[in-house]
């Protein structure tokens, strides 16, 4: 349905605004997916470096494992004290909660709170064409 632009009416253009609202919160779904990814990658990495601390320290390398312990593991991934949950944290109170508020506002708005409506028209000429 994105796209088609053919009809100009004031309802079919904001029928189009609010498949292009929809469009984009699947995106920033997919965004937020990709932090809460990044999130738990970063952890499982974090401890594999502490496991590493130890076998270092076990193998007499203390200067290394020191290393780890104290500049590494406490350090955060943006900058020295952000860490990865803070970023996903950030991202979820802010722009994605704003975003979805007006979504839920706009559909309310615009269509009484039903979704996806540029589909089930298309739905519904497609099984009229089909009859």
């Amino acid at each position: 349905m994105s796209g088609d632009r053919t009809a100009s009416t004031p309802e079919a253009t904001e029928r189009e605004a609010l498949h292009r609202i929809e469009l984009g919160i699947e995106w920033l779904h997919r965004a937020h997916g990709h932090l809460v990814a990044f999130h738990h990658n970063t952890g499982h990495a974090m401890d594999h470096f502490a496991v590493a601390e130890q076998e270092l320290r076990e193998a007499g390398q203390t200067e290394l494992a020191d290393t780890l312990r104290d500049e590494i593991l406490p350090r955060g991934v943006i900058d020295e004290d952000r860490w990865s949950y803070d970023v996903l944290e950030d991202f979820e109170s802010g722009v994605y909660a704003d975003l979805q508020a007006f979504d839920r506002h706009v559909h309310e708005e615009l269509a009484n709170g039903r979704r996806h409506v540029a589909e089930r028209l298309q739905e519904q000429a497609w099984a009229e064409r089909s009859e």
